[in-house]
């Protein structure tokens, strides 16, 4: 069933499409694009204009209901499936499910879709009024003229780069490359110095005596190929070439760098399709050998298909040599630093906030050019950096145009993030689970799994600089935003979100993510302030330190939240969630982590919706449901539990699942016998099972299994019994192998070599004290990581093929020779 009724043009149309409303208005037929028209109408008016800015959050909040409209036929028709599949196997289970009546529900869902279409002829309404007028679908985004930047730079006001300036010269003029054109490229996120930094190099006396030519190029996110030769034309022959074509440029070029020892600054750089870049990189060659090419670019991306050397990594500004910075922005008269030591007490505190970003400090440091009030200083002080007043070279627009180059499906998965507290150490595991939850990611095709696109638009983030301190420990990604990425991402969605404290007395009725900073410290008018926020779609709290209460829980009045996706309530101390979570048919994601939760309630099972089960580390949960079968959209799920046995038709019946995780279940001893049900099983992980024994025979069926990780189960054995009539495996697909603290373990057995000694590719064996050798059939095996197995024979020969090896720390080659 589609919306198409709902009238209104494309606003009602376009989530029958399959089309988020958020990629609609990132996609140059939505609110971006109605906001840079009324630019162009109104001038600078628009941010006065209080009745354009209402219509904007009335747009989208329309835009938002239409997507629950839309999901709850989703869920309605998912509800139905359920209970025409119990037909025939449990009238109990009918009865269960059978409570919507759905005469009422089309009655209910008719006279919602008659309200939205009044509301949306009222914003088309307005729309005209306002003068607006329809684009074209697909039309791209206007957006502000980017500054073109320039090589020159005034020496004495840069500090603290003198090192990096140092490297880099070093690399121009001693570095050899196997080309005879050197291509170097310094990255890091905006506002990070890398401009200043090319700069000095390009100033640089030595820089000049080497180098029979510099250019300075600025390419900013337009890359096609006639204007970068026009734009770098312009700076090696000060010619305009505006009269001449693609052919006539590239033969200028090619004449003006023939057999010329080189430098070529091309600044800001965005262009990661490796076509583009090829083509001009071919006309570039034909400078003498010793040329050299700097890029300063945000994209990790973009350095790894230009560089012909590894990248310079740019970091962050010393605290000292900030806060001189700062100080040099802030007083008109050096001696003020002096004059004022409370100001510049004040003025240290600001430049923490800046997280060793120089643009920041500079930022904040014009912001009070000359201003010696202290009130003034304080405000700057105690507010974020993104409700400060910006001017266009300041930090915030510069970090947003990195923001404006994202592809629509990233810009909300980026905004979303800011839910997670400063210093937040992000999975990538977890923020799929969390972008999922919330139907951010969008398949290219029918056969991509969900589970990878996040993954690709966790690593897309990565490489365009939105995240640092990337960490990555046997297939397991984290990384860090940086503070003022998050006061970004925090800017774009503020009016989408609400943080609850104790000194919170109102929450707005339109806001659709609450988080709380202190579930144990809240205003005693809690239960007044959550009325009617029916629309919350995200329940999380900033702190995992057992404060969340079962009082909490109560006064939360979990079933009031009718479109509730994502509910985080990890390390709390509840002990029972109450039946009313039943009602939450939208529900997708539940984490109840490290929780005193002893059970989940019966009407847990009508979360026919739900995606991800949490309940690892919860020491005192008893038993899992018996309905488990009906989570029929489960993807991950992860336990803790009680129980000596997992019961056949429960988990094994969960044909969606992806992720399977089973931690510390001490009396665990035999697992379901019914895996092969498990068609869509990509990862298995077994862990802290101390009584667990054996897999059973049905294991060798999960055909999808991609990863597997059995780890300090002291009773457990790898072999299983072979079947008489059949003992070939079809566990085909292994491509990551986790062995660790299993001390039965004497070899590794024939039913899981045989099915994977094509496909296996990362093998990590740790702490087993009875295994005598290794394997010798791995041949596609691209790694090995042992550690504390002491009865392996020194004899590596079996493994001679693998190109990467560690023992015990120490790294191999191929050759066998210690790195």
């Amino acid at each position: 069933m589609t919306t198409a009724s709902c009238g209104g043009g494309k606003l009602s149309t376009m989530a029958a499409g399959g089309k988020q409303w958020w990629q609609w208005i990132d996609s140059g037929g939505g609110v971006n694009e109605e906001r840079e028209k009324i630019k162009l109408g109104f001038g600078e008016q628009q941010s006065k204009n209080n009745r354009i800015q209402v219509w904007l959050e009335d747009l989208k909040d329309i835009l938002y209901d239409i997507e629950d409209a839309v999901d709850q036929f989703d869920c309605e028709a998912l509800r139905r499936q359920v209970l025409k599949d119990a037909e025939n196997t449990c009238v109990k289970v009918k009865r269960f499910f059978s409570s919507s009546n759905p005469l009422a529900f089309r009655f209910r869902m008719a006279h919602k879709l008659k309200s939205i279409r009044e509301r949306v002829a009222e914003i088309v309404k307005l729309k005209s009024d306002f003068g607006l007028t329809e684009g074209v679908n697909g039309t791209p985004v206007i957006r502000g003229e980017k500054k073109l930047t320039y090589s020159f730079v005034d020496v004495a006001t840069v500090i603290g780069r003198d090192y990096d300036k140092e490297m880099i010269v070093d690399h121009l003029l001693n570095h050899v490359d196997v080309e005879n054109i050197s291509v170097l490229p310094i990255v890091g996120i905006g506002g990070l110095g890398k401009t200043t930094l090319a700069k000095l190099v390009y100033n640089d006396q030595r820089v000049n005596s080497h180098f029979e030519m510099k250019v300075w190029a600025c390419i900013s996110d337009d890359f096609d190929l006639e204007e970068v030769l026009r734009k770098i034309n312009l700076a090696a022959t000060g010619r305009k070439c505006i009269d001449l074509g693609i052919e006539q440029l590239q033969a200028l070029l090619r004449e003006t760098i023939h057999n010329k020892k080189y430098l070529l600054i091309l600044d800001d750089v965005w262009n990661d399709d490796p076509r583009k870049w090829n083509e001009l990189r071919d006309l570039l060659m034909g400078g003498a050998n010793g040329s050299k090419i700097l890029v300063t670019t945000r994209k990790h991306s973009v350095a790894s298909l230009m560089a012909s050397v590894p990248p310079y990594n740019l970091n962050d500004l010393s605290y000292n040599n900030c806060v001189s910075l700062f100080l040099k922005c802030a007083f008109k008269d050096p001696r003020d630093v002096e004059r004022y030591p409370n100001l510049v007490k004040m003025g240290e505190e600001i430049v923490r906030k800046c997280k060793a970003v120089p643009l920041a400090v500079v930022t904040l440091g014009n912001l009070l050019y000359s201003i010696t009030k202290e009130h003034e200083w304080k405000y700057v002080r105690d507010s974020e950096i993104w409700k400060l007043e910006q001017k266009e070279d300041d930090i915030m627009p510069a970090l947003r145009i990195s923001y404006e180059q994202l592809p629509s499906n990233l810009k909300k998965c980026f905004a979303y993030c800011s839910f997670f507290p400063k210093d937040y150490r992000y999975s990538d595991s977890l923020l799929t689970y969390f972008w999922r939850a919330h139907g951010l990611l969008q398949s290219k095709n029918e056969n991509e799994e969900l589970e990878d696109v996040g993954l690709r638009y966790f690593e897309e983030l990565c490489s365009r600089s939105f995240f640092q301190d990337v960490e990555q420990l046997f297939g397991l990604v984290s990384c860090k935003m940086h503070d003022l990425m998050h006061d970004l991402a925090s800017s774009l969605i503020q009016k989408e979100c609400s943080i609850v404290t104790s000194s919170t007395r109102q929450v707005p009725r339109n806001v659709r993510h609450l988080l709380f900073a202190n579930p144990n410290s809240l205003p005693e008018s809690l239960p007044v302030i959550l009325q009617g926020l029916d629309s919350v779609r995200t329940i999380a709290f900033y702190v995992d330190s057992g404060f969340i209460s079962q009082s909490f829980i109560e006064t939360l009045c979990l079933p009031r939240f009718q479109f509730l996706r994502y509910l985080d309530l990890r390390s709390s101390q509840i002990e029972i969630l109450p039946e009313g979570i039943g009602m939450l048919k939208h529900l997708r994601f539940l984490n109840l982590s490290v929780c005193n939760i002893t059970r989940l309630p019966n009407s847990v099972s009508k979360l026919q919706s739900l995606q991800t089960l949490w309940l690892f580390g919860s020491s005192k949960f008893e038993e899992l449901p018996s309905d488990m079968k009906l989570f029929v959209s489960l993807r991950s799920l992860s336990i803790t539990t009680k129980q000596k046995v997992l019961p056949n038709n429960g988990i094994g019946c969960l044909k969606s699942l992806r992720v399977l995780t089973i931690s510390s279940c001490e009396n665990i001893e035999f697992l379901f016998e019914d895996m092969q049900g498990l068609t869509s099983l990509r990862r298995l992980v077994i862990a802290k099972c101390s009584s667990l024994r054996s897999f059973p025979q049905s294991i060798k069926y999960l055909t999808s299994l991609e990863k597997l990780s059995i780890a300090d189960c002291k009773n457990f054995d790898l072999e299983i019994e072979e079947e008489e009539s059949n003992n070939q495996s079809r566990f085909c697909h292994l491509e990551i192998l986790i062995l660790i603290g299993l001390p039965k373990l004497v070899e590794l057995p024939r039913w899981l070599l045989n099915s994977s000694s094509s496909t296996l590719q990362f093998l990590r064996l740790g702490r087993l004290p009875n295994m005598k050798e290794m394997p010798a059939c791995v041949t596609g095996l691209q790694e090995i990581n042992i550690f504390d197995c002491e009865s392996f024979t020194e004899d590596l020969s079996k493994i001679s093929h693998v190109p990467k090896i560690s023992i015990d720390g120490k790294v191999f080659s191929y050759n066998r020779q210690e790195v």
